[in-house]
């Protein structure tokens, strides 16, 4: 294994202090925080001051592979994950094949071994007929319900069937929450509609209050883990505000934080997804909801799709926007500019996301714990430029804005994978470890 020292660098603490000193890395932990350290390493780096944070954990992203290596694989999602700070990720079912059985998770995790950058973890996805393998394939951070907006096999919207999943098992269930019935009967009542704006009118608040809702009460009935995926409205909100156990979790997304419908008139599709975004109204719960602990942490939904196939007349166009590679320097800009704090945004994006799946050694910076790490520019303002994004789409919807907190390196393992716009071969990531419990 390698050694690494960082000197001079400005080191986060989780309550949002800042430790001005040196950082050792041996055996891809942090070994030793000090003011000055002299030890020798296999690399020395120079942080000049800038801000060390652990590495982001993104607990949602689409990776596409197998079967839609088009828009995106594991090797250049997982590019475009460390180019923004990203050192592990949970990517979802919904592949082709899907994953929902142990030889498809066993599939994945040889794909992503020697090819991805950063630390990867799969979920198992829920049909109303695989009981047995989404509660003991292995390794799993969490069984992925979709209860509406799906295709195949993987939409389980059947009060029946989701009564029998909650009942059964005690692992984490992510539930992706829009009502299937609401869902469909308003794409009747829109029929005919051909302008992007109809997305968040037909899959409304109420589709996802409902589902939302449902969840909740299954939840609670069985004392059930769950965690409720990308939420995006106010009225959701409440009714975690209401009832929210201990063991319910919730995440939102940048994109129902940043973007609203008034984004629809400039951005057209690449601003549509599922569930679609919503009101400015909606964007102001959401932060005051972080703020006051009813959501848990952030997510990017990272669902990349050819610009081309973008471009389609709605509804012909899919669902879906990349995320990955911006998710950090945007709530970084947030930060800088007062919308919440560096112990919200480590909390929001490290450990919170290290907490709720159970991965063990991460999310922090301190002795002992994994070094994955980010050294960011916290100073210097850049434009987002689709030439720059590392997905193998190429595009951001947030192409234009300026935002600090771009990482300078990014540190898997205690070796840099990401150096200043480069990538360093030979570099990957490990296949995430989950605690013993509801997760396992």
């Amino acid at each position: 294994m390698s050694s690494l020292l960082i000197q001079n660098a400005r080191i986060a603490r989780a309550d949002g202090s800042l430790f001005e000193g040196d950082l050792l890395c041996r055996d891809g932990r942090i070994a030793r925080m000090d003011a000055a350290i002299s030890a020798t390493a296999d690399e020395t780096l120079d942080a000049g001051g800038q801000l060390l944070l652990p590495g982001v954990i993104d607990p949602q992203v689409h990776f596409r592979e197998p079967g839609g290596e088009e828009r995106e694989d594991l090797a250049s999602g997982s590019l475009a994950a460390v180019a923004g700070g990203v050192t592990s990720f949970l990517e979802m079912p919904n592949t082709r094949p899907a994953t929902t059985t142990q030889a498809a998770l066993d599939d994945k995790l040889h794909r992503a071994k020697d090819r991805s950058l950063a630390n990867y973890g799969f979920f198992i996805g829920a049909t109303p007929h695989n009981l047995d393998e989404i509660n003991h394939a292995a390794p799993a951070c969490g069984i992925k319900v979709f209860m509406g907006s799906s295709t195949g096999d993987l939409l389980v919207s059947d009060p029946e069937d989701l009564e029998r999943i909650f009942a059964n098992g005690s692992r984490l269930i992510a539930v992706h929450a829009e009502d299937e019935a609401r869902i469909n009967a308003r794409q009747a009542q829109f029929a005919g509609r051909t302008d992007y704006a109809a997305h968040s009118e037909i899959r409304d608040a109420e589709c996802a209050r409902l589902a939302t809702a449902l969840a909740l009460e299954l939840s609670i009935a069985h004392r059930r883990r769950l965690h409720v995926l990308h939420l995006s409205t106010k009225e959701e909100v409440e009714l975690l505000r209401q009832d929210k156990p201990a063991w319910v979790t919730a995440e939102v997304i940048p994109n129902h934080l940043l973007l609203n419908t008034a984004d629809y008139a400039e951005l057209g599709s690449l601003v549509q997804m599922n569930p679609p975004i919503r009101e400015a109204e909606d964007n102001d719960a959401l932060w005051q909801a972080l703020h006051d602990g009813v959501l848990d942490f952030i997510a990017t939904d990272h669902a990349p799709h050819r610009l081309e196939d973008k471009q389609k007349p709605y509804p012909g166009s899919p669902s879906g926007m990349p995320g990955v590679q911006t998710s950090l320097p945007l709530i970084f800009t947030a930060h800088q500019q007062g919308r919440c704090t560096l112990a919200e945004l480590q909390r929001w994006m490290c450990s919170g996301p290290a907490d709720g799946y159970g991965i063990p050694n991460k999310g922090h910076i301190a002795e002992g714990r994994d070094a994955d790490l980010v050294l960011v520019d916290a100073e210097n303002y850049r434009e987002v430029r689709n030439r720059d994004m590392r997905s193998r789409v190429g595009w951001s919807p947030f192409a234009g804005r300026k935002l600090t907190g771009w990482p300078l390196y990014t540190i898997v393992g205690g070796r840099v994978v990401y150096d200043h716009g480069d990538i360093r071969p030979g570099v990957f990531g490990q296949a995430l470890a989950f605690e013993p419990g509801d997760n396992a």
